[in-house]
């Protein structure tokens, strides 16, 4: 979902993100379908307090809340500052803490576009693992998740099961990407470069969901197979764009093999953050 050039256009578009009537939107609001009608249409304008309960009742993203806001003529809603703002500074020092306590178990920030923040040390062990060619990067090299993905030498060319993870991956990208069109370009890079690399196994119809409760990673690297899945940690109703943008993901050592390896000191020595 994005927001549009004209309040109208955008309040539609959000609420059939949200695949919502407008009798349905209209009682979680509390005005009259109406009224709604005429708002939708431009023939009505609504106040300040009467829009941000609109855009709750759609969960709509906060970028969109404040594009919404400003087609109406009223000032943001939301902030949008920095990672590293003064006014971040509780929210960077969690952030960092589970980084840290992360440690040796990989864990990444993201950003909305999976462009990769900051890493613990064990995700730069990982990393460099999967790509040793990495290594020659210079230090703070912009990284993006996907970009690693679909590069033929990154992450997936690794994945030992990515047949298995791939479709349901690529699924869950499209889907972000429907909400936020920036990412479309490499979602869609990353299909064309797994539909190469599996052929009809990509699609939909080639693909038939796992039967285990989540879904494992098995790397094959130097050390052996490396098995992980993940969780994300998100901000509880931020109320600042950036900090709505942003996720922790913590892999976990999916067997003992590969929690051996990772606790026996193989990050020991790399940098605590990429």
């Amino acid at each position: 979902m994005k927001a549009t050039n004209t309040l109208p256009e955008t309040l539609r578009q959000a609420r059939k993100a949200r695949r919502l009537s407008q009798l349905e939107l209209a009682l979680r609001v509390g005005v009259s379908q109406r009224h709604m009608s005429f708002v939708e249409s431009g023939r009505a304008q609504p106040s300040r307090a009467l829009l941000l309960a609109w855009l709750q009742a759609l969960e709509a993203p906060l970028t969109v809340r404040n594009a919404a806001m400003l087609q109406a003529g009223f000032a943001p809603a939301f902030s949008s500052a920095p990672l590293g703002d003064p006014a971040l500074e509780q929210a960077d020092a969690a952030m960092a803490h589970l980084l840290h306590a992360h440690d040796p178990m990989p864990a990444l920030l993201l950003d909305a576009g999976w462009n990769v923040l900051r890493m613990n040390r064990g995700a730069t062990w990982l990393a460099l693992t999967l790509m040793p060619w990495a290594a020659s990067l210079p230090p703070g090299s912009p990284m993006n998740m996907l970009d690693l993905l679909a590069h033929p030498d990154g992450f997936a060319a690794r994945i030992l099961n990515l047949h298995e993870v791939g479709p349901p991956l690529l699924a869950h990208v499209r889907a972000e990407a429907a909400a936020h069109p920036p990412l479309a370009p490499r979602a869609e890079a990353l299909a064309a470069a797994w539909r190469e690399r599996l052929g009809t196994a990509a699609a939909p119809r080639g693909w038939s969901p796992p039967v285990a409760p989540v879904l494992t990673t098995r790397f094959a690297t130097p050390h052996g197979e490396l098995a992980f899945f993940s969780m994300f940690t998100t901000f509880g109703t931020p109320q600042d764009i950036t900090l709505a943008s942003l996720r922790v993901e913590h892999m976990f050592a999916a067997d003992a093999a590969t929690h051996a390896i990772l606790q026996a000191g193989a990050v020991a020595g790399t940098s605590a953050d990429a």
